[in-house]
C-alpha cells in the first residue's frame, strides 16, 4: 500500500486505505473471480516477522519491529527503516532486489502469517480459492 496516492486525503490509517483500496480496485475490474491484495505496507514489513533471518549486526534493531511487522507507519516505510538499519549496523544501503529477495526467500510463511494479519488474510482466501478450482 505504500507509495500509492490513489486514495481519499481523510484515510489515513493503514485500515482505512486497506479496506477502501481493495473495495475500489474489486468495483473497478468488476469481476467475479478477481481479488485484490496489498501488501502492508510493503514486502518489507513481513522480513520483520522473523528477525533471525538478518545479519547478526542488525537483527537487533529489527526485532524491535518483530512482534507487529505490518505496523510499520507510513511516515517510515519498512525499506526506508531497512535503509536506515542497515546504515547503521552494516555501513552500507539495504538493497531491495539483492537484500530483499534473499531473505525474502528465508522466510518461513506460516510464522509470517501469525504476525501479520493482512497476509495471513491474503493466504486464507488464496487456499479457499484454490480449493475451491480443485487445486
Amino acid at each position: 500500500m505504500y507509495g500509492l496516492d490513489c486514495y481519499p486525503s481523510h484515510l489515513t490509517t493503514k485500515v482505512e486505505r486497506h479496506a477502501w483500496g481493495v473495495g475500489h480496485f474489486q468495483r473497478e475490474v468488476d469481476r467475479d473471480r478477481f481479488r485484490m491484495f496489498f501488501a502492508v505496507h510493503e514486502f518489507e514489513a513481513w522480513l520483520f516477522s522473523q528477525p533471525q533471518i538478518f545479519p547478526r549486526a542488525i537483527r537487533d534493531s529489527v526485532t524491535k519491529k518483530a512482534a507487529r511487522p505490518e505496523d510499520v507507519n507510513f511516515d517510515e516505510h519498512p525499506a526506508a527503516l531497512l535503509e536506515k538499519i542497515y546504515h547503521t549496523g552494516l555501513k552500507r544501503s539495504y538493497r531491495k532486489t539483492s537484500d530483499g529477495i534473499d531473505l525474502f526467500g528465508k522466510l518461513d510463511p506460516f510464522a509470517t502469517a501469525e504476525k501479520c494479519p493482512y497476509l495471513n488474510a491474503m493466504l486464507q482466501e488464496m487456499l479457499v480459492l484454490a480449493k475451491g478450482a480443485g487445486l
